[in-house]
């Protein structure tokens, strides 16, 4: 150590756990020449570095510069302290905290790198449905509380083989405290069960065998990433009516899972930038629209000129589609309104008299999350619903705000929490209008506010007093209330994910929604600003008997 060295203490705040940004750090510091620490946090990563001011400040500039893909960092706040005299440069223990300010990361699609191995025979890790390493897989789904650690995770029941252990202490490896890390020895398992909940494989499969009997016509329903989804082959114009009959979905289309972009083309029309949204690490549901004539049966998106389509996105997937499939029909595990199941138990029970079997796993999923769905229009990009892949990365806002719980709406619900800058929107919760969805979106609430360490010092809420979103935010204790008009609300939200706050002229044609003169308002165009609105212009009313029964 010369009189040169000197001592930084950097805190980095943004989604900076369980994205391999602690051996990113180790291995920059080793490329600068550095010594020192680095820990998770409550509030991020903090450490410490020592070294030359040339060296430390080529760190400093590399660390946004050469992150990791799915990291994104918020802010590095850096202050000098003492040397400390370190020998070399270590990653030591997490530490909690009483704040927590970290962002998690959301659920993304099995990587390259992952799927070469689980495709290689050689390879220890051949057709595990688990596979996964610090660029990809499951984390908004498994995590409990912060910091991200495994003991924190639905994956503390699994302890790790040597091999596995090996991998997760070294940090020059892909899978250094990757905490989904697992294989075939020591992590989860998948089976094959029918309505009884017997064991179905034999010797054989269960993954195979699964195929066999989608190719029979049968409906399977799959536990996945955030949730089930109930699969037949999207092929089969007899398997397809039997699974809208049983869900009891008329007319609303069905989501389709093809194994690769060459299938995808043969069945819609794919341009660049919709190509580029389909093998995202998200993976969403991608509208496409429809080739004519394509192998897919009618009832798929009966009397829709698109289809809604997405590539595999975990391990399972992709081996269950490799089984000579042009597409699954992948729609959400669930009666029609109700929330996805993500319990084995519970989907045997809710799902019993749709599907024949079930291919489940013993990994548990703590908070359900449905694909998200997203299309292009007008050169950009469109949200139709935002949850797995996306949430909880926030929206970011152009000034702080107060903790402020948002509770949504009645129908397609979400709820927001922010917190300083950041507007934490949940992933999509759906209709609430029966105890399951009421269930969920309580769970949703208290999951965001533990994780995010967020305690509201208000609640807003929509104007109409019956709304489920309603009465809870009405019967929290102790905190103002803000009941805010339905159409208003939209058109705020638009100006605040776009950083407008002078006034702007807004259509709302959403729907239905309480107006302030107490009628049922719906068709809006308003003068709006953030805090109060004009209505200028809307639809003429029409009185129904019965009144919001009659809609």
């Amino acid at each position: 150590m010369t009189s040169a060295t000197i001592a930084k203490r950097l805190e980095v705040n943004g989604i900076v756990q369980g994205v391999g940004f602690r051996p990113f750090i180790f291995q920059l510091a080793q490329t600068h020449r550095l010594k020192g620490e680095v820990a998770n946090t409550a509030t991020g990563v903090s450490l410490v570095i020592e070294g030359s001011p040339a060296r430390i400040e080529a760190f400093i500039a590399d660390l946004p510069a050469k992150a990791p893909p799915l990291a994104h960092i918020v802010e590095i706040q850096a202050v000098s302290q003492p040397v400390n005299g370190f020998r070399d440069f270590k990653i030591i223990p997490s530490r909690a905290g009483t704040r927590r300010a970290t962002l998690i990361s959301p659920d993304v699609s099995v990587c390259d790198d992952c799927l070469a191995e689980m495709r290689d025979p050689v390879d220890r890790r051949f057709g595990y449905p688990f596979i996964n390493c610090t660029n990809c897989g499951p984390r908004y789904t498994i995590i409990e509380d912060v910091p991200y650690d495994r003991p924190k995770t639905s994956m503390r029941r699994f302890v790790m083989c040597p091999n596995c252990q090996a991998e997760y202490d070294d940090p020059t490896n892909r899978r250094f405290h990757a905490q989904p890390n697992a294989c075939g020895h020591c992590g989860p398992r998948v089976t094959l069960c029918d309505r009884e909940q017997r064991p179905m494989t034999g010797g054989e499969q269960p993954i195979a065998a699964a195929a066999g009997l989608l190719k029979q016509g049968r409906i399977v329903a799959v536990k996945g990433l955030g949730g089930f989804h109930l699969a037949c082959d999207a092929t089969d114009p007899a398997a397809v009516a039997r699974l809208r009959q049983r869900k009891r979905r008329e007319e609303k289309p069905f989501a389709v899972m093809a194994p690769d972009l060459a299938r995808i083309r043969a069945l819609a029309w794919v341009a660049p930038d919709e190509e580029r949204l389909l093998t995202s690490i998200q993976r969403p549901i991608v509208l496409l629209p429809k080739r004519h004539p394509n192998p897919l049966a009618e009832a798929v998106a009966p009397r829709n000129r698109y289809f809604g389509v997405m590539l595999p996105y975990t391990p399972l997937h992709h081996l269950l589609l490799e089984q000579g499939f042009d597409a699954l029909v992948m729609t959400s595990g669930n009666l029609s309104e109700e929330p996805i199941c993500i319990d084995n138990q519970e989907a045997f029970r809710r799902l019993g008299d749709i599907a024949d079997a079930f291919l489940v796993h013993d990994r548990d999923i703590y908070l359900r999350s449905d694909d998200s769905i997203i299309r292009r229009a007008a050169g950009r990009t469109r949200f139709l619903r935002r949850s797995r892949g996306y949430v909880p990365v926030p929206v970011f806002l152009k000034r702080p705000l107060p903790q402020v719980l948002a509770c949504g709406a009645e129908l397609k619900n979400t709820v927001c929490l922010t917190k300083a800058k950041f507007a934490f929107i949940s992933q999509h919760i759906g209709d609430l209008e029966n105890r399951h969805s009421e269930e969920f979106f309580g769970m949703t609430i208290a999951h965001l506010k533990r994780i995010l360490d967020i305690e509201p010092e208000l609640i807003a809420c929509d104007l109409h007093p019956d709304y489920l979103s309603t009465r809870y935010g009405m019967e929290q204790q102790g905190l103002p209330i803000h009941q805010i008009q339905h159409h208003h609300a939209h058109i705020v939200a638009c100006m605040a994910e776009n950083h407008v706050e002078t006034p702007v002229i807004g259509l709302a044609f959403d729907g239905t929604g309480l107006g302030s003169d107490g009628t049922i308002w719906g068709g809006e165009v308003l003068l709006a600003e953030l805090g109060r609105f004009q209505r200028l212009a809307h639809l003429k009313p029409v009185r129904l008997p019965g009144s919001t029964a009659a809609i």
